[in-house]
């Protein structure tokens, strides 16, 4: 089922989400709403607190790149009570946008390497570490259950310049090709 996605200005994508346990109802309906959910909006990751829950799960399936870059094709996976637990490398600076906050595209500073424990859909435990392109996509959507989005770390300057298009965020004013619940609808 293809869910709205929560747009800035949604308490919920502004706090910090709860960890779950495996007895979380309806789980794998949960995720693969939020695959269907993900992909009905071009999406390549999605976390919980978008579609409106506070609880510390995400997805992402970076296959819809790979026919530029092959290596994305087999990266598809769900990240349950994430925690990033190191970061290393140099701090790369790229543009990223967000389901969350359409329209908007911002360059954001990220590290590098990342080391992130997680459980996977199947309550098993991961410990594992990602770089480059992979690293910045977890990153992201770690953001979200920690309540933060990708525009909280892009200059005063650009803020600024961004301020109306949040605005109207906020006032439902709007146009997505996709389900959205804003503040104001």
């Amino acid at each position: 089922m293809i869910l709205p996605i929560y747009l800035y200005g949604q308490p919920v994508l502004r706090k910090e989400a709860k960890d779950i346990t495996s007895d979380y109802p309806n789980l794998k309906e949960l995720i693969n709403n939020m695959f269907e959910t993900m992909y009905n909006a071009d999406g390549v990751g999605l976390a919980a607190p978008q579609i409106g829950l506070d609880i510390r799960l995400f997805v992402i399936d970076l296959e819809p790149l790979a026919e530029d870059n092959p290596e994305y094709a087999d990266f598809k996976k769900v990240f349950i009570n994430a925690k990033i637990v190191e970061t290393s490398g140099e701090i790369v600076k790229m543009e990223e946008g967000c389901l969350s906050v359409p329209g908007i595209n911002e360059a954001v500073e990220r590290h590098e390497k990342i080391r992130i424990q997680y459980m996977d859909e199947n309550f098993v435990a991961h410990d594992e570490e990602y770089d480059q392109f992979f690293a910045r996509c977890i990153q992201h959507e770690y953001d979200h259950i920690d309540g933060k989005l990708f525009i909280d770390k892009i200059s005063g300057i650009r803020k600024q310049l961004i301020k109306t298009k949040l605005t109207n965020m906020i006032k439902g004013k709007v146009n997505c090709r996709y389900r959205v619940k804003a503040v104001g609808r």
